[in-house]
């Protein structure tokens, strides 16, 4: 395998990057999977810091979010993709895309699907794109909290599905983790011995604007109604770091006028409880105050154009 660190380059903020000690793992973990199966909460329970946004809506995640997780024996970055599935515009278009370039590049793919119900048309489509890869594939069974105690046919489906194609399988729950530290473990023996790609108090290779932007973005799912959340996209406009407080500035783009007016909300309310919650989960990232002011902003159509995605960050990835 290639050292990659020259292709990454380095972070601010992380420090000098040790020697691996004698028998260090190393290596890049794509994790895969139908929209909304829970791949961003097992990467932020894996990391132990919350770095991926989550909601209940399918197709949270769009860009491709690298997660690092350092221990003493083994580095392993995690890389988040969009949820593939059946592309309705532009954006969708863009992203499945990007998922499936990172299948691509790769030294290991985590699987992850719904364990708590049966093998559906969209995993068994993922399963047919995976027979084209190279590299290990491990089979993920999520949610298995949700599942009944004496529904074995539902594993025994999955466990066809990976035995023949002589796929690893483990189950886990990303939400109570139960099964995260075997899970660890299967992904470290998979790896090759390798160096520190991050120095090892790393945790993403995003910087915090990007961050920052996703925890509003969160909060527009969570908030609003179902018609909104997947029209917006966030720019932030300044960040200007005071002795006391961080004042940040930031721009909500919409589709349409009425969804602008949907979170603005009456008089306001809506913005501000938006921006009330987005606040208090930036202050966690950045440890400190912050001062948090939102705009709404109509772009019509952005998710159809390619000139506006790239404007708002969203393009297909080398």
């Amino acid at each position: 395998m290639s050292d990659r660190r020259d292709e990454i380059g380095f972070e601010s903020g992380g420090g000098m990057i040790p020697k691996p000690p004698e028998g260090f793992r190393s290596g890049f973990v794509g994790i895969i999977g139908r929209p909304n199966v829970g791949k961003s909460t097992l990467m932020n329970q894996l990391i132990g810091q919350k770095i991926a946004i989550t909601s209940p809506v399918a197709q949270t995640t769009r860009n491709r979010l690298r997660g690092i997780l350092t221990t003493p024996a083994a580095q392993i970055i995690f890389v988040d993709t969009p949820g593939i599935h059946k592309p309705h515009h532009q954006l969708g278009e863009v992203l499945v895309k990007n998922a499936q370039i990172a299948i691509q590049s790769v030294d290991l793919l985590l699987f992850v699907v719904d364990g708590s119900v049966g093998i559906g048309k969209g995993d068994r489509y993922i399963a047919e794109l995976l027979d084209q890869v190279t590299v290990p594939v491990i089979l993920g069974l999520n949610k298995i909290d949700l599942r009944a105690p004496d529904d074995e046919a539902i594993e025994e489906g999955y466990q066809q599905l990976a035995t023949s194609r002589q796929w690893s399988l483990t189950t886990f729950s990303a939400l109570t983790e139960t099964g995260l530290p075997a899970l660890q473990e299967c992904l470290v023996q998979q790896l090759d011995l390798g160096p520190y790609y991050y120095p090892p108090d790393l945790v993403t290779d995003q910087p915090e604007r990007f961050i920052m932007g996703e925890l509003i973005r969160e909060q527009i799912l969570l908030l609003t109604r179902e018609e909104v959340p997947h029209s917006t996209a966030i720019v932030i406009d300044r960040v200007d770091e005071e002795p006391t407080i961080t004042r940040v500035l930031a721009t909500i783009h919409v589709e349409r006028p009425s969804q602008k007016g949907i979170l603005i909300g009456k008089g306001g309310s809506m913005l501000k409880a938006i921006g009330t919650a987005a606040r208090q989960q930036i202050q966690k990232l950045i440890a400190g105050k912050v001062y948090l002011e939102l705009f709404v902003k109509v772009q019509p159509k952005w998710r159809q154009s390619r000139t506006h995605l790239a404007e708002l960050g969203y393009q297909i990835e080398e």
